[in-house]
């Protein structure tokens, strides 16, 4: 069973044998490591809660009617919603784009000056502590394998980690977390208009439901950071809160100009 260690869970003893037998480092070593795209499911869910939530603070702020918050909450649930995947999008192609221009730079490289790559990959290898006999074999067998010989030079060299990461799946990941946590300010107001009179007091539900949303992305975002659940909520919600207080005071500032 596992126990906890500081703030995190902490993996046992017999599972790590596990992990670190020979079969075990194999088959680690052997697979790529799964891509994430919880950053881009934060980001687009924190920054839905806050937009669309200071779409209906800054609307009530400036006295308007619940129609004008539920027709300006969907319109920026959809247009900043897609605007930020597409950016997601873009920027991971981007980065993938920039990859494979160094990967074909270091391709022309090791075809070109072999023997300026290859002191390279010594020089690197000298840095890491190797020395003599043990530096001249390390180097021989790198320079050996072509692949091995350029995965080398892009990931001590260049600093390309593995890439795993599908620009689409992160735009989708970012446009659908806008979306379903960005809804949530709005849902009262949707209820509301459907069921005249059924809900009172409809903006601080709303706020008590957007808060609750920050809360539990921050606490979602805890379990993969050092940062505790509490702590990480409570920031979530606090940074949250401040943009909601500014477009409810320019709302406010608004209506007193009118």
């Amino acid at each position: 069973m596992a126990r906890r260690a500081g703030r995190q869970l902490m993996p046992t003893a017999e599972s790590l044998d596990a992990e670190h037998t020979p079969a075990g480092v194999r088959a680690r070593l052997g697979s790529r490591p799964p891509a994430s795209y919880l950053r881009d499911f934060v980001y687009g869910a924190i920054d839905g809660a806050v937009t669309t939530f200071a779409v209906v603070a800054g609307v009530v702020g400036a006295g308007l009617s619940d129609s004008v918050i539920i027709i300006l909450g969907f319109a920026n649930l959809l247009a900043d919603g897609f605007s930020m995947a597409a950016s997601n999008f873009l920027g991971a192609r981007s980065e993938q784009q920039r990859r494979a221009r160094a990967r074909r730079g270091e391709e022309q490289h090791l075809e070109v000056i072999p023997e300026g790559e290859r002191e390279e990959v010594r020089q690197i290898l000298a840095a890491k502590g190797f020395e003599g006999e043990d530096l001249d074999r390390a180097v021989g067998v790198i320079t050996s394998d072509r692949a091995v010989w350029l995965e080398t030079m892009m990931s001590e060299e260049l600093g390309f980690g593995p890439d795993t990461t599908d620009p689409r799946r992160a735009a989708g990941a970012t446009f659908l977390a806008f979306v379903v946590v960005g809804f949530l300010p709005l849902a009262v107001f949707v209820v509301d208009a459907l069921t005249p009179g059924e809900i009172a007091a409809s903006f601080t539900w709303s706020a008590v439901m957007t808060a609750g949303a920050f809360f539990a992305v921050g606490s979602l975002k805890s379990r993969f950071v050092d940062q505790s659940a509490w702590r990480s909520g409570l920031e979530t919600t606090a940074i949250g809160g401040a943009a909601a207080v500014l477009a409810y005071g320019v709302g406010l500032l608004l209506e007193g100009l009118g």
